[in-house]
Parts: C-alpha cells; structure tokens; sequence
C-alpha cells in the first residue's frame, strides 16, 4: 500500500511540470548487513568486515586478512553513486581500492564525513561505517535483480549478461541482453525458472549447476525475508569459477516489519530523513518534499489533491502527511511538531474532511500543539463534516491567529498567499 500511495504522491507532484525529491517508505540496508545476510543464506560474498573506528580498522586488517596485499575500502551510505561522489573534506571517491597499508589512512578520510553522491542529494549523507573487502579478481561482470512486478503479480528475475553499469545503461546499450523470468508466487521457482536466468546471465567460467542453485538460494531469500528488491550488480565470475555477489542493494517491504524483526532492527536511522522517523514513531503517513507549504491532511486521496491545488495556485507542498480517520488528539500534535521542524516551511495548510475523523479531534490537537510548539507561520485550517461546529467553536475559543477557509480552493489560495508574505 505504501509503495503505491508512494507512486500516486509522485504522480501528483509532477502537475506543475516540476518534479520534488521525494523518500520512498521502505526498508533499506547497509551493504556490509545485506551481504551478512546473504552469507547466511548460502550465497557466495566477498569476505569483509564493517569498521567505524580506526582502531577496529587496524584491528581488522590484522585478523581478517592478515595475508591481502590489497583490500577494497567502501564508505557505507544508503545511497548509490559511492565511487564517483566527493567528500564534504574534498575528498574523492567513496570506495577505493587500496595497498594493505593504505587503509587506513583512507578509511580515516571517510569516516564521520559527509558524502556526497548524484542520489545523496547536495546535504550528503554521514559514513559511520566503512567496509573492508577481500580484492577480488574478476573475470566476468553480470546483472541480477529480484523485484515485484505488477503485470505478472509476482516476483519478477530480471538479469543480463554485462553488468557493473546501471541497468537504464544497460538497457539503453544492451536492450536485448535483457532477460526477465516471472515466478509463480504459490509455485515457488522452479529449475526451469532458475535454468533459463543462468542462461541468460551466459557465465563464462562458473559451474552451471551450482549457478542455478545460487540463483535459487537468491530467490529463497526474497521471499522468506520479504524483500521488495534484491538487486546485485555486479554478479561476478572469479578467477576461481565462483559466482559471487560483488555488491547487492536489498530493500523490504515496511508491512513486514511485525514478522521480520530482526532485519527491521538493522534500520539506521541516521540515514533517514529524520522528519519521517519522527512520523513512523507516531504512526503517521508522511513523506518529506522540499516546498514551503506544509500540509496536514486525512486521507490519501485528499492529500494529494491538497497537493495538486497547491500547486495549481504556485506554490509547492513540503510533505504528503495522511493522519488517518482514527487520529489521536496526540498524534495530531506529532504531526505539527514535524510540520514545524522544516525550516522550509513559511505556512501550515489542514485540510480536514471529517467522516471516520472527526473535526473536534483535530481541533483539540491544533490548540494544544501551539501551546506546546512555538507556531511562527501563518496557519490556514478548513474543517468540513462530522462535528465541524464544535472543532470550529474549539479553534475560535482558543484564542490563536488562524486563516480558516471555507473550501479546499479558498484554503490552497490563502496558503500560497501567506507563504509569500
């Protein structure tokens, strides 16, 4: 659901012809934590170790690879783009390859900095950890991934036989080189399935039988731990006829959280926006844009509306917020102390049309949100429907400055207005 209200929010975004970076609510892990997990499942990984000190770096490369003349030295974001990104420091490059007695001075150059990547957006993001990999020599570079496809409703294998690029330049380049094998979700794959990906991977020197079991183990994967993408690229050939995930991007289905425990707990917070951290503690649906009108809305629907006459009107949407038919007085003060944390925002847009919601609630929350945050932008409220009367006589009682609005039009309107001022 999410992934869908997701794209829907994107869609609407794209009405002024202006499109807003946007975070995706899903689960994301670091590199080194997928490639423990995969090791777990019996697919072949580079040996490596995360560090996030310089103590643990020496400490590492004595234990760990006491005989490596050469290791691969790789900044952890949740990012891509790693390689070719640049340090806040000036610092070039996020992974590296290295003489054992260079690592250190390079993970030194990458730790506790910012790095920023074409995805990182220009704010970059803070490398905690490095991670120390055995240099692997390669003889063959593919594409793999494991995503859900909506078409065949189920899992979908999407792999080529080149790889180390993106697959759009992959599919730019090589259109024909690309395979996809749909999965039958209740039959689970089948040698066949798994036969026909090898195939169209076309390995040069790795065993076909232990490929397709790999492949196999890959799927297994996705779906016991509910994985919305599993994408490795590249999938290597060593000069020692291995096939092995030389850097793999996993993603998980936020629904699953309740049975997937342990993968949920890996989550870094420090690598999110903190505005919806905030907002999945307090059980709100909010996605952080850069505009200036922050919105707080009930409803998918209308929120995204909001968000389309908005922008009709000029102005730009800092965040989709859906407090929901059944939102808490308390979460409605979440929601403003979250609204209030953008420095972007120049005015707060409520947007409420109270069915399962009632008006009185999110009245209440307004009142009691400015006593508790120090409210210093215009705020417009347009209340509609079930005990409207009495959230509008709790909102005039109050004794606060708000621009009310007597349709979602005349609310867009004094919005943009009041940001402008």
């Amino acid at each position: 659901m999410r992934r869908l209200m997701n794209k829907l929010v994107s869609r609407s975004l794209s009405v002024a012809g202006k499109w807003q970076q946007q975070q995706l609510r899903r689960l994301n892990i670091h590199e080194y934590q997928g490639a423990d997990l995969m090791n777990k499942y019996g697919i072949n990984v580079p040996k490596g170790v995360a560090v996030s000190s310089i103590d643990e770096v020496k400490e590492a490369v004595k234990s760990a690879f006491p005989n490596e003349n050469e290791l691969v030295v790789k900044s952890q974001i949740l990012a891509g783009g790693r390689g070719l990104g640049t340090f806040q420091n000036g610092f070039k490059g996020g992974v590296h390859i290295v003489k054992a007695d260079q690592v250190e001075d390079i993970a030194g150059k990458m730790l506790g900095q910012i790095l920023v990547t074409k995805q990182t957006g220009p704010q970059g993001k803070v490398v905690s950890k490095v991670y120390l990999c055995e240099k692997l020599s390669l003889v063959n570079e593919m594409y793999f991934a494991i995503t859900l496809d909506r078409k065949t409703a189920g899992p979908l294998i999407i792999a080529c036989s080149k790889g180390g690029t993106s697959i759009e330049d992959l599919a730019e380049k090589y259109p024909d080189m690309i395979i996809k094998v749909p999965v039958d979700v209740f039959k689970g794959i089948t040698d066949e399935d798994a036969a026909m990906v090898v195939d169209g991977l076309a390995p040069k020197v790795a065993d076909r039988n232990d490929s397709i079991e790999q492949v196999k183990k890959l799927y297994k994967l996705f779906c016991e731990r509910d994985c919305t993408l599993l994408e490795i690229n590249p999938l290597a050939e060593t000069s020692s006829n291995q096939l092995v995930a030389a850097d793999a991007k996993l993603n998980f289905d936020d629904n699953a959280a309740f049975r997937q425990k342990e993968i949920f707990a890996l989550r870094d917070p420090s690598q999110e926006d903190p505005r919806e951290v905030a907002a999945a503690k307090a059980d709100l649906n909010y996605i952080g844009l850069d505009g200036e009108i922050g919105c707080m809305v009930n409803g998918a629907g209308l929120a995204m509306a909001t968000m389309d006459i908005i922008k009709l009107h000029g102005g730009t949407p800092a965040n989709f917020l859906d407090v929901g038919g059944n939102a808490s007085e308390g979460q409605v003060v979440e929601a403003f102390k979250i609204l209030t944390s953008d420095d972007k925002v120049k005015a707060i847009l409520v947007n409420i049309f109270g069915g399962i919601m009632k008006c009185d609630v999110i009245a209440s929350g307004i009142v009691n949100a400015a006593k508790q945050v120090s409210l210093k932008v215009p705020v417009v409220v347009r209340l509609e429907g079930t005990n409207v009367d009495q959230g509008k006589r709790i909102l005039k009682e109050s004794g606060m400055t708000l621009i009310t609005a007597e349709d979602l039009d005349d609310a867009a309107e004094k919005a943009v207005k009041a940001a402008s001022k």
